[in-house]
């Protein structure tokens, strides 16, 4: 498969809000095993994130976000692909639309909170993995319900 970058068409009209993170997220491609790249945004509709190669727009993709729990897993399709200073911001709609996809981006956003009131309350900077891991530490019992 080609790596070529498709840029992203500017007149894309943007069905659901984008909730920015920078947590982590396990991509795999038919070619590659397995790559640990970083969220930028996520959405019902699907994700963003920052890849350190270029894919194409069309190509399947495996996702799965290890630091919710359970852990979240789905297949999409590469909507877009676009050149930046560190690497390449890929767009990516979900295949399948499911009750799952909701319950993850509600997390994310709860562990971006959580990052935020930790960061006012006692001026620690974490990482979205590192939040997400004591967020979820905070609210196991919560979790397992």
């Amino acid at each position: 498969m080609s790596r070529t970058t498709q840029t992203r068409p500017e007149a894309i009209m943007r069905r659901y809000l984008r909730h920015p993170t920078d947590c982590p997220v396990d991509i795999g491609l038919s070619d590659v095993v397995r790559d640990r790249e970083y969220l930028r945004n996520i959405s019902r509709g699907g994700l963003c994130f920052i890849s350190t190669i270029p894919i194409d727009a069309g190509a399947a993709i495996h996702i799965e976000i290890p630091i919710v729990e359970p852990v979240f897993e789905t297949d999409g399709i590469v909507a877009w692909c676009q050149p930046i200073t560190d690497g390449f911001e890929v767009g990516v709609r979900f295949a399948d639309r499911d009750q799952n996809q909701q319950r993850v981006v509600e997390q994310v956003c709860q562990i971006e909170q959580f990052k935020r009131e930790i960061w006012i309350r006692d001026g620690r900077e974490l990482s979205g993995e590192e939040a997400a891991l004591e967020w979820i530490h905070r609210h196991q019992a919560e979790l397992t319900v």
